[in-house]
């Protein structure tokens, strides 16, 4: 049987991971998210890295207890039942297919601005040619999101530079709808963290996987969580929280209010450039779950199937590629963005209580063992179960359009 190829070293791991957190998150949501945070959007994605940053350790140690990419499928069947973990498992593929064509919708709205053809056209269009990159082999992969995180990332130093020279001209701390809206838009925003967990299903194609996945996803959460609070606060320093609000490209509007209007185009191509390997990367990761869930005998054996050439999961690409494609008729990014988040955050709680249960049941040798512990109950696992069943509530009011106030 063909196997995937192991090619992917530390660096280009985090890399992986860097690129697809530091995605259309940021450039999309931060305009949503000041009109419930206000200038305290800062808070909000630090919130929202703590959240992560929790799962993130669990996720260090499952990884280094399992073999394959079927990730949570694995943690969660051997702690709980075959059912529940087919269920988080379809949750997790569905939430990466809408995101993707979410992703992909934003990518459009930037790209119809340069060339004005049909926003369903062009993402269409970036579905394949990201189809083709991640048919073509895990190392092709690599390069266009390295090349393509070092431009995000560059975006993102350009706004922090700019907004750190009108540092301290606004109150940090106004929150139009107090804490809890802060704890609203985390919950929100927290969309802009996804793909952390992601970094999981490349194991089979690592370098020495124990070690180096573990390390990947905790840098990429620092890494991520750093620059974000650090946009927020350069963002609201340069642009009123009201403004930033009802702009449909927060950030260009940032850049374009410090140095002109060709600034804006600029950032457009930035996030571009973003846009397009947050699709990629989310199509790659997907994928590899229909493949590891396939190779369990979850799914039919088809989607199993390693291309010869390319050594690439090529019907399980096709597959999701065809379905993302259907979704992109959707065109409300807080909506499936929030219905994203719903999926995620029931899936961690799920995978940290597995985390748990799995310190007394699974008795295998970890590579990673996560710290702060009481015996062998992980009091992260646990925080990071109670955050996340609190943020699934954030999400559900959010989705049912119910503000709370204190």
């Amino acid at each position: 049987m063909v196997r995937l190829k192991r090619e992917l070293s530390l660096w280009q791991v985090t890399i992986a991971g860097v690129g697809i957190i530091l995605g259309a998150g940021i450039y999309a949501l931060i305009g949503v998210a000041a009109g419930t945070a206000g200038n305290a959007i800062w808070l909000a994605f630090l919130i929202s890295a703590v959240v992560a940053g929790l799962t993130g350790l669990s996720y260090a140690e499952l990884t280094s207890m399992f073999k394959g990419d079927a990730a949570e499928y694995d943690y969660i069947k051997e702690a709980f039942n075959h059912k529940i973990a087919l269920a988080v498992g379809i949750m997790i593929i569905a939430a990466g297919f809408v995101s993707a064509a979410t992703v992909a919708l934003g990518f459009a709205g930037y790209f119809i601005k340069i060339l004005p053809i049909s926003m369903v056209l062009a993402a269409i269009g970036l579905i394949v040619l990201m189809t083709i990159i991640n048919f073509t082999g895990i190392k092709q992969t690599a390069w266009f999101n390295t090349v393509s995180t070092f431009i995000e990332f560059g975006g993102l130093v350009l706004v922090i530079w700019i907004g750190f020279q009108h540092l301290g001209e606004v109150n940090y701390l106004e929150m139009p709808f107090g804490m809890s809206g802060v704890l609203s838009t985390a919950s929100l925003v927290f969309f802009a963290y996804m793909g952390f967990e992601s970094i999981v299903k490349l194991r089979e194609e690592t370098k020495d996987p124990e070690r180096t996945i573990p390390l990947a996803l905790i840098y990429s959460v620092i890494i991520t969580a750093v620059m974000y609070v650090l946009v927020a606060i350069a963002a609201v320093s340069i642009v009123n929280w009201k403004t930033l609000s009802n702009s449909t490209a927060p950030l260009a509007e940032v850049v374009a209010t410090s140095i002109g209007p060709k600034a804006f185009i600029i950032v457009g191509i930035i996030a571009l450039f973003s846009t397009a390997n947050t699709v990629l990367i989310t199509l790659v990761t997907t994928s590899r779950m229909i493949y590891g869930m396939a190779k369990r005998k979850t799914f039919p054996k088809i989607f199993a199937a390693v291309h010869k050439k390319t050594r690439t999961p090529w019907v399980a690409i096709i597959l999701l590629s065809l379905i993302t494609m259907i979704f992109t008729l959707i065109n409300d990014l807080e909506f499936i963005a929030n219905l994203t988040n719903l999926f995620l955050f029931a899936t961690f709680a799920m995978a940290n209580l597995s985390m748990i249960i799995l310190r007394y049941k699974f008795k295998k040798k970890r590579g990673f063992y996560c710290p702060v512990n009481i015996g062998k109950f992980s009091v992260i696992a646990f925080l990071g179960f109670l955050t996340s069943v609190i943020m699934f509530g954030f999400v559900v009011l959010n989705l049912l359009g119910i503000n709370l106030i204190f």
